[in-house]
């Protein structure tokens, strides 16, 4: 399946994907908890299924797509976790996974726009293309061997940065942090549709300009080795999100380094899952 979130920003609504239209569960469920958080901690996806198939269809064009999760308890990051970006920042890959947060208040919807700070507080915006996982399980302390039956599904994020801050503070939490600073979805590919996002296309362009070329099986920790690591440190939660990281090409390590424009467009795709495309206003 593919689960959305759908309407006006604050107010989204869960959905399925269905053919051409999204399945208003909120309309034909309207017990159901409001979010998607909700729905997968109390009700099984073959519920949800079930449901879908008989709930009113809208048309997909006819709607807005907000991030699948709007409201998760965490939004937990990975740093350097592809070998070549590593090498592109000329530093050692990780011995260990290097965690930071995003405040989830950041998170915007797949094709919303990504709006520049003022200059007086970030003039350099950059952009990081990324598989994101969505935790369908409460998690805490869980082997490795397990961690996937743990995983509703997976989708795209854009892990936009603002360098100033990031390098300023020396920590990364203001820069990752900015509001629309975190464009996701457009949904959530559960894994009964892919088991294992191992080995996928990775790309973002900017505009008309190709800046990353990368590939999942090129991840230094895999999928089931961070929910694994995560878990000894906190508890996951339905609907937590966990970003693994960008392969090189990002501008600030370019020579020059560039950042994004107002008016260009930033586009995310992950093979099987899907594209992000959001303008820079």
């Amino acid at each position: 399946m593919r689960l959305v979130s759908f309407g006006e920003p604050g107010r989204e609504r869960p959905g399925v994907i269905m053919g051409t239209g999204v399945a208003d569960l909120a309309a034909a469920r309207p017990a159901w908890p409001s979010s998607w958080r909700g729905i997968i901690a109390a009700v099984s996806l073959a519920e949800v299924e079930a449901v879908a198939a008989l709930a009113p269809v809208i048309s997909l064009d006819s709607v807005r797509l907000g991030p699948p999760v709007p409201d998760p308890s965490k939004v937990i990051a990975l740093g350097l976790n592809y070998r070549d970006h590593a090498a592109e920042q000329k530093k050692e890959p990780p011995t260990a996974p290097l965690l930071f947060c995003k405040a989830p208040s950041c998170l915007i919807g797949p094709y919303d726009p990504i709006m520049l700070p003022h200059p007086s507080v970030e003039t350099r915006v950059d952009a990081e293309a990324e598989l994101c996982i969505v935790i369908g399980r409460p998690a805490r302390e869980i082997p490795e061997v397990d961690a996937m039956d743990y995983i509703l599904g997976w989708t795209v994020m854009n892990d936009v940065s603002g360098r100033q801050a990031q390098y300023g503070d020396k920590q990364f939490f203001r820069g990752k942090s900015f509001d629309t600073f975190g464009p996701c979805g457009p949904w959530i590919v559960t894994r009964d549709e892919l088991p294992d996002p191992s080995g996928l296309s990775l790309e973002a362009d900017w505009g008309e300009h190709a800046m990353q070329r990368g590939n999942t099986r090129d991840l230094i920790f895999s999928v089931p080795f961070t929910v694994s690591y995560v878990s000894r440190m906190m508890t996951l939660l339905p609907g937590d999100l966990i970003t693994t990281g960008t392969p090189a090409g990002v501008g600030v390590f370019r020579d020059p380094p560039v950042f994004l424009r107002k008016g260009e467009t930033v586009t995310i795709r992950l093979e099987k899952v899907g594209e992000l495309r959001n303008p820079v206003l």
